[in-house]
């Protein structure tokens, strides 16, 4: 257990020393260990399903990335303002 924290603590040293900590990994780590101190049961299927990908229908074209640690929701382009003249 206490290699598996040193382990969290040096990655979270690593994003912040690159400046990087807005990621969405680094975000879905901090809700994992919310997750994981909210003394509630059933914490690793919870941290488990907060990190994985809930899609069930198949990409119509492949990232190339295998696993990234976290899902990431795709962005949904919000429609264009129409200009007015």
């Amino acid at each position: 257990m206490r290699a598996k924290l040193i382990e969290v603590a040096a990655f979270l040293d690593r994003v912040e020393r690159h400046g990087v900590e807005d990621d969405f990994r680094c975000a879905a780590l901090r809700e994992a260990a919310a997750l994981l101190a909210d003394g509630r049961p059933e914490r690793a299927r919870r941290i488990l399903e907060h990190l994985s990908d809930p899609t069930t229908a198949p990409e119509a074209v492949s990232s190339g990335k295998a696993a990234l640690g976290a899902w990431l929701a795709p962005v949904v382009p919000s429609a264009r303002p129409v200009r007015r003249r």
